[in-house]
């Protein structure tokens, strides 16, 4: 993780100030994410850069919890909670496998552009599948380029080694979808705003 955590940090300041690159899919997401809140809802957010997803999202829930690996990333989420004045999103540097979470304690868990830089994305999923309580959410928006570029896994290691990108996952939506199920999921809901473009779904957990 102390590479990924590098990677990011280095990047972070840069990353805060790019556009969203597809803003109306993101308005999408955000609008059909919304419609599974309920104002009591405890929500945690894996992955969540400089917080601007979890920011737009809190007036909709109880209290988000936002986690990343990014020192820098949750520094300029916490600058921009305290601009805005939210006191109802939390952040701490964390991985998943850190969290200190209760069984069936959360509502809804967000992960947004996480699951493919992950080593071991089926023992996240399970993790969150055990900190939702029954019939809770897990909403994720996934690149999945072993669609498209199946090849890149011959490059990513060279990439790695010379600090260009972190890890990414050579995953296919097949892949994604296997390892929700395979968790105990139900898909939901499941949109693509086209090939190549992240793999956005919402999975419940079985009541």
């Amino acid at each position: 993780m102390a590479q990924a955590t590098q990677f990011w940090d280095k990047i972070a300041e840069k990353y805060s100030k790019q556009p969203i690159a597809d803003e109306a899919a993101y308005q999408k997401k955000l609008a059909v994410t919304r419609d599974y809140f309920r104002p009591d809802m405890e929500v945690l957010e894996i992955g969540c850069g400089t917080g601007s997803t979890a920011i737009l999202d809190a007036p909709y829930v109880k209290h988000i919890h936002a986690i990343d690996f990014s020192a820098s990333m949750l520094a300029i989420a916490k600058s921009k909670t305290e601009a805005e004045k939210i006191n109802n999103v939390t952040f701490e540097q964390a991985a998943i496998e850190d969290l200190n979470v209760p069984d069936q304690s959360l509502d809804m868990v967000l992960g947004l552009s996480i699951l493919h830089l992950l080593r071991d994305r089926s023992a996240a999923i399970a993790r969150v599948y055990q900190m939702l309580k029954p019939g809770g959410i897990f909403v994720t928006s996934t690149v999945c380029i072993g669609d498209t570029m199946s090849w890149f896994k011959l490059i990513a290691p060279i990439g790695r080694f010379l600090g260009f990108f972190p890890f990414v996952a050579v995953l296919t939506t097949q892949e994604l979808e296997d390892s929700l199920i395979n968790a105990g999921f139900e898909l939901d809901y499941q949109w693509q705003p086209s090939r190549g473009k992240a793999v956005f779904i919402v999975a419940k957990k079985s009541v």
